[in-house]
């Protein structure tokens, strides 16, 4: 999977960890990332929890045959965030033949919570 030149690395997100049902990624705070009042922009933690729900739900697919695109996700905004590192932990919830759903908890360096998600996935047959 190829990242540069992607959402991903335009907002320096990381890849931590990626296991079969479970991704960890980070994502900075910083100019990128903040909204004009100078915290952490909604929109950069649903592109975060997103991102790694998209890698997740691709890990579990067939590479050969299948593909996967957000089709659902939501987020609540929990606590404001001015600089330093969110940390992104998603796991699996449901794995179906055409859909996934992937829980989300975005973290500070503290392990307090910034922003819960939830994101469907739909799974696509390549032709």
């Amino acid at each position: 999977m190829e990242l540069k030149d992607t959402l991903i690395e335009t907002l320096g997100m990381e890849i931590v960890s990626l296991e079969k049902g479970r991704v960890v990624a980070t994502m900075p705070v910083d100019e990128r990332t903040r909204q004009p009042f100078g915290l952490l922009h909604g929109g950069a933690s649903v592109a975060l929890a997103e991102t790694v729900a998209s890698i997740g739900a691709f890990e579990l697919c067939d590479k050969e045959t299948e593909s996967v695109a957000g089709l659902e996700i939501n987020a609540n905004h929990i606590r404001a965030k001015k600089d330093g590192i969110v940390t992104a932990v998603a796991t699996v919830l449901h794995q179906g033949r055409t859909t996934m759903v992937w829980d989300i908890k975005i973290t500070d360096e503290n392990d307090k919570l910034i922003c819960t998600s939830r994101c469907t996935m739909a799974v696509i047959k390549r032709k």
